[in-house]
């Protein structure tokens, strides 16, 4: 039976194609979905003769409240959807996880003189990204490969051609054109980077016939040193070529899909996906799916798919997939507007095609397994971490939600505290909270700012605050007894008491309240490792916070007070000088000469940044 709010909004649902959000008691978005006719879709959850499966009719039960969004078309739905897919990872969707970054190859084309560089996350930008790659030794492979075939920026530093060094051993190996001395030609460099991104996709064919081209005319015309390095680049390749298998006769651009779902009851399944470039296998990835219990096959595959390409920074001509998809056409038209030209969508049945699906299922199937060994492995240590935990501080049972909260401040100002959230042994940086002290009282006083932080956490939680109201199962705050005795006071002040302990760093002994004597854990045990694993990433995370209030606070007071200066300025002084000390050490004229400035302000800042104190 749908809830009050739930039965007065479907009376007001619209006939037009948009998104639907089911919400939980707490709030929580535990659902998308997406309609071409809202009215119709959400109404089929509540309709007490439907057949819905045992997963849907557990979602049913949980749903308190609900929201839609409107749109124009099914096209906007299936993009909204995606997004908010992503961005709030509902329990009752299949969730593809990529809290696993693989890492990707860049060629910054946005930079004069493009380099290689390895990031986690490709960019709508206007650099070139290859990959993902299945692990960081593949990615420094490649690049030490390409890095010796093509004389690109060698060292991964950034330059604009103008010389401001010597050329190092990279030129002198031939590995590198030198625009950190001044002396690489331009157009050739640019070249030297097509060719890589080139290389890098599996389009060595025409880099191939180029290089005989020029090796053949700088033999002629007499440039024998030229033509050797040619020669060997020519070399190189082929043998990158001769390597790679081809796998594919058409030639062309695929992406290959199969996915193998969990049969031991965690709701998961694994996709595997090969990526076939010019009809040569250049790479191969797989991704571990989440909620997928009780799915069809082909929803996963279809979800997949949908999650997948939403940040893909690259969509082939054809995918090849295991089974058809019940979204195929909206699907097609929505790859077909993000890569500006036709994409094909395949389940082959037989020959060259239907293998290599055949060929990545029986990959998925491989990863799956490791993947459930590499958890089996994990969970087994955690737990023996948390069972450990629980025993040495006397809790009923392991502790599933632990916060850890640490106090940072630099002589007493900028005072922050951070909260740390670690659930089941792993931390959960959503859960993350950060906290700018509000003692009125600057002076430095650890533990008065602890039990403020304690006090306003719980206070949240009393008020039951959406991003507070989970209560921990231990909170551990950094440091001994007196950081314990005010955590506790503040806990008796808003009367709502959750298990506390004390980590010191001194000796790494956890303090209890009311307890005078330290609890020792064994130096090897599992349990000392995961306390001071939350510990330091408290602490990370407390001064990484108190950093950035301290560089803002100094920032506007030297700079944002100036007239004249506004974010615009200021942001372009910061880029140009790098730091305040240079911007007040810089004369009028250098200041002038910096992005946005003039002659006139540049002499208000300068006055402003010299007055006497």
């Amino acid at each position: 039976m749908p809830t009050p709010q739930i039965q007065e909004k479907l009376k007001t649902l619209p006939t037009k194609p948009g998104c639907y959000l089911y919400k939980d008691s707490v709030g929580t978005i535990i659902y998308v979905g997406k309609a071409i006719n809202l009215r119709n879709r959400v109404r089929s959850y509540f309709q007490p003769a439907a057949n819905h499966t045992p997963k849907v009719r557990r979602l049913v039960q949980n749903i308190v409240d609900m929201e839609y969004i409107v749109v124009d078309s099914e096209l906007e739905a299936l993009v909204l959807e995606c997004s908010l897919i992503k961005k709030h990872q509902p329990h009752y969707n299949v969730r593809l996880r990529d809290d696993k970054q693989y890492p990707y190859i860049c060629l910054t084309m946005n930079e004069p003189f493009p380099r290689l560089i390895v990031v986690r996350r490709a960019k709508d930008d206007k650099n070139r990204y290859f990959g993902p790659y299945p692990n960081s030794r593949a990615v420094y492979n490649t690049m030490e490969l390409v890095n010796r075939l093509f004389p690109l920026i060698a060292c991964g530093k950034s330059f604009d051609g103008r010389p401001v060094q010597k050329p190092c051993l990279y030129h002198h190996l031939g590995q590198c054109l030198a625009p950190c001395a001044g002396i690489a030609d331009k157009e050739e460099y640019l070249t030297a980077a097509k060719d890589v991104g080139d290389f890098l996709e599996g389009r060595q064919e025409h880099i191939l016939k180029r290089l005989r081209v020029e090796m053949e005319e700088a033999a002629e015309d007499l440039a024998f040193e030229r033509a050797a390095r040619l020669r060997d680049r020519l070399q190189g390749v082929e043998e990158v070529l001769q390597r790679q298998k081809v796998i594919s006769n058409d030639f062309i651009d695929q992406d290959v899909i199969a996915v193998v779902e969990d049969t031991s009851g965690l709701g998961s399944a694994c996709v595997q996906m090969f990526y076939v470039r010019g009809g040569k296998l250049i790479g191969q990835s797989h991704y571990f799916v989440e909620g997928a219990g009780d799915e069809m096959h082909s929803d996963i595959v279809q979800e997949f798919v949908k999650q997948y390409y939403q940040n893909a920074n690259y969509i082939p001509q054809e995918i090849l997939l295991p089974e058809n998809l019940t979204e195929m056409g909206i699907i097609q038209s929505w790859l077909k507007h993000k890569k500006g030209k036709k994409v094909e969508i395949h389940v082959p049945v037989r020959g060259d095609k239907r293998k290599l699906v055949e060929m990545a299922t029986e990959n998925a199937v491989h990863a799956l397994d490791q993947i459930k060994a590499e958890m089996r492995a994990k969970l087994g240590s955690t737990e023996v971490a948390l069972n450990q935990l629980a025993e040495a501080l006397g809790l009923p049972e392991s502790p599933k939600r632990i916060e850890c909260f640490d106090i940072s401040n630099t002589q007493g100002e900028n005072q922050v505290a951070s909260m740390v959230v670690c659930e089941n042994g792993e931390m959960n940086k959503q859960e993350y909270r950060r906290f700018k002290i509000k003692r009125e009282d600057d002076k430095p006083n650890d533990f008065a700012s602890m039990r403020e932080v304690i006090t306003r956490r719980l206070n949240e939680a009393k008020q039951n605050h959406p991003r507070f109201n989970r209560l921990p199962s231990l909170i551990i705050v950094d440091g001994g007894k007196g950081q314990v005795a005010y955590a506790k006071a503040a806990m008796e002040e808003v009367d709502l008491h959750v298990p506390l302990a004390g980590l010191a760093k001194q000796f790494e002994h956890l303090f209890l309240p009311n307890e005078s004597d330290p609890i020792i854990l064994p130096r090897n045990s599992q349990a000392l490792y995961l306390v001071q694993r939350i510990r330091d990433e408290a602490h990370r995370f407390a001064n990484t916070y108190q950093a950035q209030v301290r560089d803002k606070r100094n920032t506007r007071s030297l700079l944002d007070d100036i007239p004249g200066i506004g974010e615009k300025r200021r942001r372009a002084l910061q880029l140009h000088f790098g730091s305040i000390s240079k911007i007040r050490a810089a004369t009028v004229q250098e200041l002038a000469q910096a992005p946005t400035m003039n002659l006139k302000i540049a002499e208000v800042v300068y006055e402003h940044l010299h007055e006497p104190a």
